[in-house]
């Protein structure tokens, strides 16, 4: 049996059983890179224990988890939020009057 959750307003996913995903999977692909939802979760006796989803998405997530695990990126982040927070900020007339352009 299959159900539909909402977890956040953009994140929607199938649950569905390893069995069902296993009769399932080749079109699966398809419904994942064309439709909701972005994310199926595969169950085991009730218990979820896969995560299939389309490639763009997982590469995503890796994507934000590798610059998450950058502190010197991040810190860099949390100073320019500050500054853009403070006001601390340049007009474009500005940066290109810096640069000569």
């Amino acid at each position: 049996m299959s159900s539909l959750r909402d977890t956040s307003e953009e994140m929607v996913f199938e649950t569905i059983s390893i069995t069902a995903a296993r009769e399932r999977l080749t079109g699966l692909v398809e419904q994942l890179n064309k439709e909701r939802p972005a994310t199926v979760q595969v169950t085991r006796r009730g218990e979820p224990v896969l995560a299939i989803m389309p490639w763009a998405l997982y590469e995503s997530i890796a994507e934000t988890l590798e610059i998450l695990g950058d502190e010197e990126l991040m810190a860099a982040l949390r100073q320019s939020i500050r500054e853009i927070q403070d006001g601390d900020i340049y007009t474009p007339e500005e940066i290109r009057a810096e640069l000569g352009l």
